[in-house]
């Protein structure tokens, strides 16, 4: 695996809208603040302030994408946020020019963070978009976000609460009141693999397209167990279920070591399936965690997809350690 190289003071960061463009400016400014007070510089591309659905066309979101890419003085990008239609701007992504630079972005830019490590065996982070910092007070799990692009990989611990009322923020601060408990399916959890994954509503399109490589990148993993980690955005427990049945028919879990699922944001079922019945259907007896800090739901963990993780779960609570080998 490809590991870019952290930042540094005077860094530069390169941010493109491959899926929505920005609506809200003065929040967006809030968090690239936080990029700037880490020293870091900031290059936007032209789709980013685009108050849209869709920043641009697929072809044009690619191509300014690619022109980060191709810019030597770029060391980092990050995408502006998330959306709905980010899969369809894949046919235009030149693989040959996707250089070893770190891609951070979480939600819709899932796919092309998958396609890059997949494809090319160059690490991405899962977690946060540019405009993932606009708090007034950061909480931890945004600042180990930063700490992550600087190459600090601490051990993530589960946190005490966790947010289920958005709309009770205050000055766009975490509104933390339920207690964060990790579930294990088949038991506590102890495992060590190379973990790959992220919101399973979009990596869903990917099998019987020319943009999975997945079975490819098992393959040259062989000798390390894979972990999966799935955010749930709001697939129905049944769409969830045989989301999951698609995937193990398409081979995505051959050499399978563990499965870690977030606290889905909009959960709903209108038959008997749920989402822990789905998991115990399709896995079985691998070990598994339900409602992690991963995804959605604030807090949420950083992930860097293609590293070595060791994640271990018990009584409710868990930790994440991302290595780099």
């Amino acid at each position: 695996m490809n590991y870019p190289n952290f930042l540094k003071k005077n860094s530069n960061i390169g941010i493109t809208a491959p899926s929505a463009g920005i609506e809200d400016n003065l929040t967006f400014d809030m968090s690239l603040d936080c990029f700037k007070n880490n020293g870091w510089n900031i290059y936007e591309t032209e789709n980013v302030r685009v108050p849209k659905d869709v920043s641009s066309s697929p072809k044009e979101r690619a191509k300014q994408f690619l022109e980060l890419e191709k810019d030597d003085k770029i060391d980092a990008i990050i995408c502006a946020t998330g959306g709905d239609f980010l899969t369809d701007m894949l046919p235009y992504i030149d693989l040959d020019s996707i250089n070893n630079k770190w891609v951070m972005g979480y939600s819709d830019p899932t796919n092309l963070l998958y396609l890059i490590t997949t494809s090319k065996d160059i690490a991405t982070i899962y977690g946060s978009n540019a405009g993932s910092f606009d708090s007034k007070k950061l909480f931890k799990s945004q600042e180990v976000a930063l700490e992550f692009l600087k190459g600090n990989l601490s051990t993530q611990e589960s946190y005490e609460y966790y947010e289920t009322n958005r709309d009770g923020r205050v000055d766009g601060n975490y509104n933390l009141e339920t207690k964060v408990k990790w579930k294990t399916i088949n038991g506590p959890v102890d495992i060590k693999g190379r973990i790959i994954g992220g919101c399973i509503d979009c990596l869903k399109y990917l099998p019987g397209t020319k943009y999975d490589y997945t079975k490819d990148f098992i393959d040259r993993y062989k000798d390390d167990k894979i972990i999966w980690y799935f955010d749930v955005f709001s697939l129905t427990a049944e769409d969830f279920y045989l989301t999951l049945f698609q995937l193990k028919e398409a081979g995505w879990f051959k050499n399978i070591g563990g499965v870690i699922v977030g606290r889905v944001l909009f959960p709903n079922n209108y038959t008997s399936m749920t989402y822990e019945k789905a998991l115990k259907e399709i896995f079985e007896d691998i070990p598994i965690i339900m409602d992690a800090d991963i995804g959605h739901v604030a807090p949420k963990m950083t992930i860097i997809n293609g590293s070595i993780v060791e994640v271990k779960a018990n009584a409710g609570k868990g930790s994440i350690t991302t290595y780099l080998e």
